[in-house]
């Protein structure tokens, strides 16, 4: 299914690790399916774009969060948690991307309403199977809101 360009789904990718970054793009790139992907590197920084602030004042709300946990500053779980207290920001998607596989750490990713955890994988064909998977359902099979469909509503 191809979007339209005002159907285009934005995209957020929260990555410290450039390599990870420049690879996720370049996953994404080969996609059919609309999309804007920007990507910021911790934590403070995807706050102030989720918020339009600062550097990113003339930003969109993203339709879908891809989260690294391991960000400098503050980490995925505080930006997580941060991002799912405001009514303004709830409804939209996180995906948490982390290189942890400890219960511990994916049971609190999702007491803290996280839409899905992903564990990267250390090998490049399967963490492109990964990010494919990610593009596959959150673009092609998901119904996304639109944000402004959203924020109108909840400015009522």
């Amino acid at each position: 299914m191809n979007l339209s360009e005002e159907q285009s789904v934005k995209i957020l990718l929260v990555e410290d690790n450039p390599a990870d970054a420049r690879l996720v793009c370049e996953v994404f790139a080969e996609t059919g399916v609309a999309h804007q992907l920007c990507q910021v590197p911790d934590g403070e920084s995807a706050l102030d774009f989720l918020h339009a602030r600062g550097n990113y004042r003339h930003e969109s709300q993203p339709g879908l969060i891809l989260l690294d946990v391991g960000l400098p500053g503050m980490n995925g779980m505080e930006v997580l948690a941060e991002i799912k207290a405001d009514p303004k920001l709830r409804h939209i998607p996180v995906v948490v991307m982390s290189g942890s596989r400890l219960e511990d750490d994916i049971l609190k990713m999702y007491e803290l309403h996280a839409s899905a955890y992903v564990a990267k994988s250390a090998d490049l064909d399967h963490f492109v199977k990964i990010v494919r998977s990610i593009e596959n359902f959150w673009l092609e099979t998901a119904r996304l809101p639109h944000a402004e469909s959203y924020r109108s509503r909840v400015s009522k």
